[in-house]
């Protein structure tokens, strides 16, 4: 006997349920998957998954429905999970700048809209010139011309195929990544520490941090300033902003100097704010952030205090309140754990969408919730763990003779799945540094340093057949 409810309460009692469950609830009969099959549904899933989702359209997309959209984009970010070391292939892309080469996606999730693998990345392969690399073929696609004093800082802006770049003499460049002349300039006042590019709701800018402390906030694509402000009293060591950019947390490495957070809509639209609206987060001694994937206001902390040494996490809710007619910022504690002392001490960490962190010490990949239950253990008996990359969909761990172990975060439960191994390429020698592992959707990447012997873009790409 089918059952047949109005489609008005049918929707409202469907809006509760996750997507796997709605997968499952359009099985039951024609009736239920109309419903269950709504854009209006699945729009609020995509929205939610991939916040880009908010500015774009279905024919932009290349879809018909939302469902569609949701359901071949989910199969897509698995596609390394999917995967085997035997699918990829391994590329060494020669970088000549020594100690501070670095690289940046600029493609975004590495997928172009007719859904072909497209990883681009952009590197600072000279002293003074920048270029861009499809990392797939191991072929250059556009190079800088030379800057008259030599490249500090790199960031991307993959939404928009740009690059930036702060130079040694503080000046700070746009790159369409298409034309050798640089469609915008401007200048620091102190040297460049952080250089981060972010697309808001707003409008796309650039975040920079400078040796004295100050945040400068950049608009793109004229470089104008829009604000500056004195945040700590000697320099910025962190800029991490909330998934989809309405808060942005910054820090300093001093045991005393308490992170901060600022409500980003005051730093860009100063006409309507008298002051940038910001808190102080009590958590001394911090050692690393992460906001929680597809969520916009959580974020955990990472502490390490000295001597007896201890490691405490911590994980606050921001809200923004009203005094009369002033908004101020206010970081709610709602979760504290403290590791047991004879646990090793945790070097990195990030967060699930299900609230789990995941931390690696020297010998093991540990698993919590948010209130210090431990959920798993991978050891590492005779390796070391160098350092992770976690995202909403992976964990990748970086090992110290170069080889990396991929992940997987499961859908439905808040736990890991290992997958593979990744054999390390190239044999490290003493003088070689291993730099912040970084994927796509098709590809890692990280660069090997060396001194003063060549430095190596070493990617790993998947196989043309495995990407659809």
């Amino acid at each position: 006997m089918e059952i047949h409810l109005p489609s008005v309460p049918m929707m409202e009692i469907l809006s509760y349920l996750d997507a796997f469950t709605l997968l499952q609830v359009a099985q039951v009969n024609k009736s239920w998957n109309t419903v269950a099959s709504s854009d209006v549904l699945w729009r609020k899933f995509c929205q939610k998954r991939w916040l880009f989702c908010d500015k774009v359209n279905l024919q932009f997309l290349g879809t018909e429905t939302w469902k569609q959209f949701y359901v071949y984009r989910t199969w897509q970010e698995h596609t390394k999970s999917r995967a085997k070391p035997e699918d990829f292939t391994y590329k060494e892309i020669p970088a000549e700048y020594g100690f501070r080469a670095y690289a940046c996606y600029i493609s975004g999730c590495g997928l172009t809209r007719n859904r072909n693998a497209k990883s681009i990345v952009c590197m600072v392969t000279s002293v003074n010139r920048i270029s861009t690399w499809d990392i797939h073929e191991g072929v250059m696609t556009w190079e800088s011309p030379g800057h008259p004093a030599v490249i500090m800082r790199l960031t991307t802006l993959p939404e928009m195929h740009m690059a930036v770049t702060v130079d040694a003499e503080l000046t700070i460049k746009l790159w369409d990544c298409q034309n050798r002349k640089a469609l915008a300039t401007n200048n620091l006042s102190s040297p460049c520490q952080l250089l981060k590019a972010v697309d808001t709701k707003d409008g796309p800018i650039v975040l920079a941090g400078d040796t004295s402390g100050n945040l400068y906030v950049f608009r793109i694509p004229d470089l104008e300033l829009i604000s500056r402000v004195n945040v700590f009293p000697y320099g910025i060591d962190g800029i991490y902003c909330s998934p989809q950019k309405k808060w942005v947390f910054l820090n300093q490495k001093h045991p005393q100097i308490l992170p901060k957070v600022f409500y980003m809509s005051s730093l860009l639209r100063t006409s309507e704010f008298s002051a940038p609206v910001s808190t102080n987060l009590e958590f001394s001694f911090y050692k690393r952030a992460f906001w929680t994937p597809r969520r916009e206001d959580r974020i955990t902390m990472m502490s390490r205090s000295a001597p007896p040494v201890n490691t405490a996490f911590v994980t606050f809710d921001m809200k923004l309140e009203k005094i009369g007619t002033e908004t101020i910022a206010k970081g709610h504690l709602i979760a504290r754990f403290l590791l047991p002392d004879y646990m090793e001490r945790p070097e990195w960490m990030g967060v699930s969408d299900k609230d789990v962190i995941v931390c690696s010490t020297l010998s093991s990949l540990l698993l919590f919730s948010m209130n210090g239950l431990r959920l798993q253990t991978f050891p590492y008996y005779s390796e070391e763990v160098l350092n992770l990359w976690v995202d909403p969909v992976h964990v990748i761990v970086t090992l110290y003779d170069g080889s990396l172990d991929v992940y997987a975060w499961e859908e439905r439960t808040p736990q890991l799945r290992r997958c593979y191994r990744l054999p390390k390429r190239k044999s490290l020698t003493q003088q070689s540094f291993l730099f912040k592992t970084l994927c796509d959707d098709v590809s890692i990447i990280r660069v090997m340093r060396n001194s003063p012997a060549p430095c190596f873009l070493m990617a790993y790409t998947l196989k043309s057949e495995l990407e659809n």
